[in-house]
């Protein structure tokens, strides 16, 4: 049905027809919450708009001009069937410019079975387009005032994958656990595939590729731990996903398969005043033909990063990051890189490093400002990945800044 739709209408109308519908969906459910008495739907929404720069790459826009693309608008809803049984999704309208593709989509919708719980067990099993709830922050990560920053940290939560790795179609489990002895362990196992876009291969794999890009297999697996009366929480995750390149009969690239492995390791402490949270991680990129029939490449990257925030005031509160990230821990300088390519590409596309400072001010209980800035280094997390663009990126060293206004229900 929404393939016809977009058959029928252009896709720069469809975009604004949903951010209007959902708007309005937004100011009618807040309208309405004190009639909404029926314990088993719960409904929510959020609205927000900012502003961004970036100079020096084309995270933004191709001019690198002031832009408006800091866009986001969604609603989500929960209805308890009954004392086993709950469903649950997000819809949402997203515009970030060269981050990911401008347009609407489905998050997640899911069904929940509350299969088993007692005094010290729970376990729940998901079916439908479930969430990813693996890494530090990836089940915040579509929430604008949830997540820690306007631009979470890109060497683990990289916007050009972001549609696919908020979530899948498929199944998941969560297995709880909780004493006073051992303290609270989580495990969680999903897995699943995610559709991907021409709109959104574009962004992954550039748009001189002209032929499809699949999804193939995701599976995942976490397992978190929190000591017993303890304000930290430690975690480790596991992630094994493939992908097939299908060329058209004129196409710039060929038949190709992509292998995607990635491991963390993560603590977040949550005290009264102080936040600190860090992830440490390592990935196996394997491309197998695409570029020319018979090529293959295994690389594993490294990375981390480590952030911290502070409550000065009630409503008012700071934060500062630091992240690495090497494309491939034999090229750390990305030498390799450039000589592989004869120079097409520089060096510094083979590492991405990130300093950033923001601070946020909470105007009421459903309203917040916040804003950041970031000092960039190289050109490993710009889109798209699979074909970097010197042209466009020619600027080892880049700034971003951000401002965003947010209001939630």
């Amino acid at each position: 049905m929404l393939t016809s739709l977009k058959l029928m209408i252009r896709p720069s109308h469809v975009s604004y027809c949903f951010v209007i519908v959902l708007c309005h969906l937004c100011l009618a459910f807040t309208l309405s919450a004190s009639e909404v008495s029926n314990k088993s739907l719960q409904v929510h929404g959020f609205v927000a708009q900012g502003v961004i720069d970036a100079s020096g790459s084309n995270y933004i826009n191709d001019d690198e001009n002031l832009s408006f693309e800091l866009t986001e608008v969604g609603i989500n809803a929960s209805y308890q069937l009954n004392d086993t049984f709950r469903i649950a999704g997000q819809a949402v309208y997203l515009n970030g410019g060269n981050r990911y593709h401008e347009g609407p989509r489905v998050d997640y919708l899911l069904l929940e079975w509350d299969a088993f719980h007692n005094d010290v067990w729970q376990a729940s099993f998901y079916f439908g387009r479930v969430k990813n709830n693996h890494w530090l922050h990836s089940s915040t990560r579509d929430i604008p005032f949830a997540r820690p920053s306007i631009i979470i940290p890109q060497v683990v939560y990289f916007d050009g994958f972001r549609d696919i790795a908020v979530g899948g179609d498929g199944a998941a489990v969560k297995l709880r656990y909780s004493d006073d002895a051992i303290g609270e362990i989580d495990f969680n196992f999903s897995r699943g595939e995610s559709s991907i876009s021409d709109d959104q291969a574009d962004v992954v794999i550039g748009k001189l590729a002209l032929g499809t890009i699949d999804h193939d297999l995701d599976a995942q697996a976490s397992i978190y731990w929190r000591p017993p009366y303890s304000q930290w929480r430690f975690g480790i995750s596991a992630l094994d996903s493939s992908f097939t390149y299908d060329r058209v009969e004129i196409d710039n690239f060929f038949d190709g398969d992509f292998i995607f492995q990635f491991y963390t390791a993560n603590a977040i402490y949550e005290g009264e005043f102080w936040q600190f949270s860090a992830e440490i991680f390592q990935e196996r990129f394997v491309t197998s033909g695409f570029y020319f029939p018979g090529f293959h490449r295994d690389e594993i990257g490294q990375g981390y990063y480590v952030q911290a925030s502070y409550q000065l005031q009630k409503d008012f509160s700071l934060m500062t990051r630091y992240e690495r990230f090497y494309a491939n821990k034999d090229d750390r300088n990305g030498a390799k890189l450039s000589q592989s390519t004869g120079g097409l590409v520089p060096s510094y596309f083979g590492f991405h490093h990130d300093t950033m400072i923001g601070l946020s001010y909470d105007f009421s209980s459903d309203s917040r400002v916040s804003a950041e800035y970031h000092w960039m280094e190289g050109g490993a997390r710009l889109s798209p990945i699979v074909q970097p663009n010197p042209i466009a990126n020619d600027s080892k060293n880049w700034q971003v800044w951000a401002i965003q206004f947010m209001y939630w229900f």
